[in-house]
């Protein structure tokens, strides 16, 4: 069974320009360049993801936070306050 599959992708010329400069640059392979770029891509977009959840969160724990110190939609406890 095969560990990986082939794909083809379309590329504009001065990309694949740069991509293969990049290759006999850094002696790697095309095929190893755009794995790599592919890789950090969707990782980036996972942490992304993680991110917003976690501010998502963070963001409904200080709702509830500031709601159970009595600042509530009704607004707490301003007896004897002054403008």
């Amino acid at each position: 069974m095969p560990t990986s599959t082939t794909t083809s992708v379309r590329l504009p010329n001065p990309l694949r320009q740069e991509l293969e400069r990049q290759a006999r640059t850094s002696k790697r392979g095309k095929n190893w360049i755009i794995k790599e770029a592919l890789e950090q891509y969707l990782h980036g977009a996972a942490q992304d993801e993680l991110r917003q959840e976690a501010r998502r969160q963070s963001e409904a724990a200080s709702r509830n936070s500031l709601r159970d110190a009595g600042w509530g939609e009704r607004g707490g406890d301003t007896d004897g306050w002054r403008a």
